[in-house]
């Protein structure tokens, strides 16, 4: 074996430590078995927040309202653009309408699901419902109004939850993963419409 052969394998064995002691590392940092289960029979009650649940529980709760309030929003102002779209190039649009009706119906459902297992209480009531919500309800006049309102409310809901995202760091992953797939979401949906504006606008041109 030559000399360059002997580096090569010391450097090997120097990066195979490294990893060992870094392996060892993160093993220390796990908990403990029986730690693990004296802490699940601590506050049972509590479902699945935990003692290693880090984020502010009630504000999160809050806060999933919110969004959910904002997905119920767009639920009814979506809803209310395909009963009432009209004109020659509402057919293909009026679907449009209808899918994001139902899939943010599906949103308003996974946040509903998640307060309940923070153990909060979703609220439906209508009562300040617009209010709670950061979209807002805007009917729209014509079909191109009804397409602008909706790319305006899709916007807001994007904003809101990168903010939220971000507000949720690593404190609550569940959550924010939750966030982060509506999110995307929300973005194709923002995109739909932007490309359904830009068609409307080249058709009435």
């Amino acid at each position: 074996m030559n000399a360059d052969e002997n580096d090569t394998k010391a450097n090997n064995n120097t990066e195979n430590n490294t990893s060992i002691k870094t392996n060892a590392g993160n093993l220390k940092a796990l908990t403990a078995t029986k730690m693990l289960r004296e802490r699940a029979r601590q506050h049972v009650e509590e479902g699945a927040v935990t003692t290693g649940y880090a984020a502010d529980k009630e504000a999160v709760i809050g806060l999933l309202n919110d969004a959910l309030a904002t997905e119920l929003v767009c639920v009814l102002r979506y809803k209310r653009h395909y009963f009432m779209a009209k004109g020659i190039y509402s057919e293909s649009v009026k679907g449009e309408f209808l899918q994001h009706a139902k899939e943010e119906m599906a949103h308003a459902d996974r946040i509903a699901k998640r307060i309940t297992e923070l153990g909060g209480e979703p609220n439906f009531s209508p009562d300040g419902l617009s209010s709670r919500s950061h979209a807002e309800y805007r009917p729209g006049d014509s079909l191109v109004s009804m397409i602008k309102e909706d790319l305006i409310a899709e916007r807001i809901a994007i904003e809101s939850y990168r903010e939220f995202i971000t507000y949720l760091g690593n404190d609550d992953p569940t959550t924010q993963r939750m966030i982060k797939e509506i999110l995307a979401m929300e973005e194709e949906h923002a995109d739909d419409m932007s490309s359904l504006l830009d068609g409307m606008r080249i058709k009435t041109d």
